[in-house]
C-alpha cells in the first residue's frame, strides 16, 4: 500500500526530513517512488510545504526482464506483464527501463523506449541507446519499416476474419483510459487476422501501423472482441468453461511476439519474444490448438 502524508508545519521543510519522520527509507527517492503532489521528487533536499501531500508508492518486487537482442545502438528485451515500460505512478526502480539498465550495466538515462507496452501486457520492447538510433527508429515508424507483431486472445472473433481497424482514438472520461473517437482523437490504424478460434474465443495476430496509447485494446473492444482479462475495456472478470472450471485472468491476454527494426548499417534486426506460459495454458484451457501460436508467429512481419 502507498503511504500518503499531508505535511504539517512541524514536519520539516524537505522531502528527506518528512520521510525520516515517517520512518521511510530515503532510498525510496532514488527509486522514484516519492511524489510531492503529482510531481516526482528528485532529491531528498526537495522542498515541501505545510499542506502539501507526500505520497510514497509501495516497493514492488519486479519480475525479471530478459535480453532478446543487443546491437551497437539499441537493445530489445522481453518485458513480463506486471511492470511498466518506463517510470509511472509506482516509481522508476521497478520499470523495464531501469531493470534493463541494471541488467546491462548502463546508465538508465541512455535508454529511450521507442515503443511502450502497457503494464499488464508482455513482450518485446526496443530501447534506443543513442540519439541517432532514436531518430532512425522514429523515421522507421513514419516509413512503416518499424514492424511489430502482437498476438491476442479475445472473447469472441471479430466480424471479419481479417482486415484493418482505423477508428481514431482519443482520451476517455477516465484520464488513464482511451476511447474510440474520444477527446482530441487522432488517427489510429491496426491490421488484424483471426488465426484460430476455440469455444467463443479467438487468437488474433495484430500489427499496429500507428502507436496510440492502448491502441490494440481499444480497437479490439470497439470491434466487439475485447481481449481476455482486459477489464478496463469491457472484458469479463471471469470465464466459466463448459466443464464448470472458472478462469480469472490477472493480466491482459496481449503479447508483442515479434519486432523488426532497421540497424545503423542498413540491415534489419528481427526478434521474437516467446509466448508466456500463462497465455499458452489459458488458450489450451479454452480448447485451443497449441499449433495456433506457431501459425501466428511464422507469418512474415509484412503487413497482413
Amino acid at each position: 500500500m502507498s503511504l500518503v502524508w499531508i505535511a504539517g508545519p512541524d514536519d520539516g521543510a524537505t522531502v528527506g526530513a518528512l520521510l525520516q519522520r515517517a520512518g521511510v527509507d530515503l532510498a525510496a527517492v532514488h527509486e522514484g517512488r516519492v511524489f510531492v503532489g503529482r510531481k516526482r521528487a528528485r532529491s531528498e533536499a526537495d522542498a515541501i510545504h505545510a499542506g502539501e501531500t507526500l505520497r510514497v508508492a509501495s516497493h514492488v518486487e519486479s519480475p525479471p526482464v530478459t535480453l532478446l537482442a543487443r546491437a551497437s545502438d539499441l537493445v530489445v528485451i522481453n518485458k513480463p506483464a506486471g511492470i511498466a515500460t518506463i517510470a509511472d505512478h509506482q516509481g522508476r526502480h521497478h520499470a523495464a527501463q531501469a531493470l534493463t539498465a541494471r541488467l546491462l550495466g548502463l546508465d538508465e538515462a541512455r535508454l529511450h523506449a521507442t515503443s511502450r507496452l502497457d503494464r499488464d501486457v508482455s513482450g518485446a520492447v526496443t530501447f534506443a541507446l543513442t540519439k541517432d538510433a532514436r531518430d532512425r527508429l522514429a523515421l522507421a515508424r513514419t516509413q512503416g519499416t518499424y514492424v511489430r507483431r502482437y498476438v491476442a486472445l479475445v472473447e469472441r472473433p471479430p466480424a471479419s476474419s481479417f482486415g484493418t481497424w482505423n477508428v481514431p482514438i482519443g482520451r476517455a472520461r477516465d484520464p488513464k483510459l482511451r476511447a474510440p473517437n474520444g477527446e482530441q482523437a487522432t488517427t489510429a490504424t491496426t491490421h488484424f487476422r483471426v488465426v484460430d478460434s476455440a469455444l467463443s474465443f479467438a487468437l488474433l495476430a495484430l500489427e499496429p501501423v500507428t502507436g496510440r496509447t492502448h491502441q490494440l485494446r481499444v480497437h479490439a473492444a470497439h470491434a466487439g472482441c475485447p481481449m481476455v482479462g482486459d477489464r478496463d475495456y469491457g472484458a469479463r472478470t471471469r470465464v466459466v468453461l463448459p466443464s464448470g472450471r472458472v478462469l480469472a485472468p490477472d493480466r491482459v491476454a496481449l503479447h508483442c511476439a515479434c519486432v523488426g527494426v532497421p540497424l545503423a548499417d542498413g540491415s534489419r534486426l528481427e526478434v521474437k519474444a516467446p509466448i508466456p506460459e500463462v497465455l499458452t495454458s489459458l488458450w489450451m484451457a479454452l480448447g485451443g490448438e497449441p499449433s495456433a501460436w506457431d501459425r501466428a508467429l511464422q507469418c512474415s512481419l509484412d503487413r497482413l
